[in-house]
């Protein structure tokens, strides 16, 4: 992390960026209403074009499937953001859009919007991992580990499982269950959400035939759930990001710190909603997706961020545990280094 990165975020103080944040955290029907046209419009259809497409080949059905998988992205920031009562004026508005846009993405409303909440109110925290968030173990932690617990690590970090195989799980299963400790509202949705799943599932299956349906599904949610993945992945596993104990932790901080700016070519940032602006995202959940390119440009404080590019956020692949002795992300290969001091330490 630079020096000047380093000055950039120290002025960040609660005072100043809760005076910036305000301006944008109004939502405009407008907007909104225009985002929902030219994503759900589009969705709908490309849906009809793989109807059309059915009878002439499938080379035709697979790439608008792949496109649609994208819109599905688009989707789900509006649902992201309803579930943040951010996207409309209106509580009501805002969870009916909400339901509607989780019965395309396959996700409880009410649920994950009670999980996420944890998620805002505990990023960066070492303390407090384990609810909307990726698996990270510190080294020491890994080190004391079992080897079956090792094991399973590697395996759910490994990017064929993390960015296909569980993206599939967590919208196909495990958003069919409701969490343990969730209450009757939160199991509710899920049980709501699973039957108007049933009946959209039911309705296409008429229409496209349930072999031709499944499979189209199962296209779209695997590139909309591995992108989805990826971006929630990169937004909070970066070099240089932010992780604290205790009373340590900050909530400015693991904000802008513990949030990427990922800058991402125009169509893909359109596709993503604007999710790259996270550090914004963080700072103020109140602003919709809309609005958060705008707020960062708005103030030379954000622009101090160091962005990730697309090509730069490749590198998070490497990154495995966190270390904290050294403030940082590491991968496998520090293990190997540390053995090796561990047995030269030993020698003498």
């Amino acid at each position: 992390m630079t020096d000047d990165l380093m000055e950039g975020k120290e002025q960040v103080d609660n005072a100043v960026w809760k005076e910036i944040v305000a301006k944008y955290q109004q939502p405009s029907i407008l907007r909104a209403l225009w985002q929902i046209i030219n994503t759900l419009v589009p969705f709908a259809l490309l849906w009809y074009l793989m109807y059309l497409s059915l009878p002439v080949s499938w080379w035709l059905v697979v790439p608008l499937a792949v496109l649609a998988g994208a819109f599905l992205v688009r989707v789900f920031i509006i649902f992201h953001d309803c579930g943040h009562g951010s996207y409309f004026k209106s509580r009501a508005v805002n969870d009916l859009v909400g339901f509607i846009s989780g019965v395309l993405t396959w996700t409880p409303y009410y649920h994950w919007r009670w999980e996420h909440a944890i998620h805002h109110a505990s990023s960066g925290h070492l303390d407090r991992r384990g609810v909307g968030d990726i698996w990270t173990l510190t080294v020491q932690e890994y080190l004391e580990a079992s080897r079956w617990k090792k094991f399973a690590y590697r395996l759910a970090r490994n990017p064929i499982i993390l960015f296909v195989i569980a993206p599939l799980y967590l919208f196909l299963i495990r958003q069919r269950f409701p969490s343990a400790n969730a209450n009757k509202r939160e199991r509710h949705s899920v049980y709501a959400m699973n039957v108007a799943i049933l009946c959209m599932a039911v309705g296409l299956s008429v229409v496209f035939g349930i072999k031709a349906y499944l499979l189209i599904q199962l296209i779209i949610l695997m590139v909309a759930g591995g992108a989805g993945v990826w971006l929630f992945y990169v937004q909070h596993q970066f070099e240089g990001v932010y992780w604290e104990r205790g009373e340590e932790w900050d909530y400015t901080k693991a904000a802008v710190e513990g949030s990427s700016f990922y800058k991402l070519p125009r169509v893909l940032q359109w596709f993503s909603g604007n999710i790259g602006f996270h550090h914004i995202h963080h700072l103020s959940p109140r602003i919709p997706n809309y609005n958060l390119e705008r707020c960062h440009q708005a103030d030379p404080l954000f622009q101090k961020v160091k962005p990730i590019t697309l090509f730069s956020s490749f590198k998070s692949f490497t990154f495995r545990l966190w270390d904290e002795q050294r403030r940082t992300l590491v991968g496998y290969g520090h293990l190997r280094a540390l053995r090796r001091q561990q047995k030269q330490g030993a020698r003498f």
